[in-house]
C-alpha cells in the first residue's frame, strides 16, 4: 500500500528510504488512519470534506509542497467543479464577509501554517465568535494539525528521497 505521504515526497518504490519507511510500517499505517480521520471522517460536523481539502490544500501550497499540492487540489476536484466557489486553495483568497465561519477557519488555517507560535486562546475564542460550536474547532484543528504534520514528513522525505 502507497501512503499518501510516500507518494507525495514521491519515495521510490525500493531502494534504502523505502527500506526505511517499511521498516516502520506501523507508523506510516497510522499517519495514513490519521488522513483518513481528518479529511475523510465519518462525522464531519459542521466542517465538510470540502471545506477540508480545500483547506489541506491551502495549507500545503502556504508551504509549497508540491506532492501535497496536487494530492489536496486532485482530492478536491473530485468533489466536482463546483467544490471551492471562493477558491479557499489558493493562499490569500478569502471567503465573503458575509460568511463569519468560513472566514474565521481560513485565518486561524492560515495563522497556524505560518505562524504556529503566534496563535494563542483568543485565536480560538474568534473562533467561537464566529460561530463555530467548540466540537468543530476540534475538528478543525485536528486537521490543521495534521496536515502540518504531513507537510513537514513529506518535506524531510523529499529531501531524503533526492539524496538516497
Amino acid at each position: 500500500m502507497t501512503h499518501v505521504i510516500e507518494k507525495a515526497a514521491n519515495v521510490p518504490a525500493t531502494g534504502p528510504l523505502a527500506d526505511a519507511l517499511a521498516m516502520r510500517g506501523k507508523l506510516m499505517d497510522l499517519t495514513q488512519a490519521s488522513y483518513e480521520a481528518a479529511l475523510l471522517p465519518g462525522d464531519e460536523g459542521q466542517v465538510p470534506a470540502i471545506v477540508r481539502a480545500a483547506l489541506a490544500c491551502r495549507m500545503a501550497r502556504i508551504c509549497q509542497q508540491a506532492g501535497l499540492s496536487r494530492h489536496y487540489a486532485d482530492l478536491l476536484q473530485g468533489y466536482g467543479s463546483d467544490a471551492d466557489p471562493y477558491q479557499l486553495a489558493e493562499p490569500g483568497t478569502k471567503p465573503p464577509e458575509s460568511d463569519k465561519r468560513l472566514g474565521a477557519m481560513v485565518a486561524y488555517v492560515d495563522l497556524v501554517t505560518q505562524s504556529p507560535r503566534d496563535a494563542t486562546k483568543e485565536d480560538i475564542q474568534a473562533l467561537m465568535q464566529a460561530g463555530i460550536e467548540e466540537a468543530d474547532i476540534v475538528r478543525l484543528a485536528g486537521l490543521v494539525a495534521f496536515v502540518n504534520y504531513q507537510l513537514r514528513v513529506t518535506a524531510v522525505l523529499s529531501v531524503m528521497g533526492e539524496t538516497s
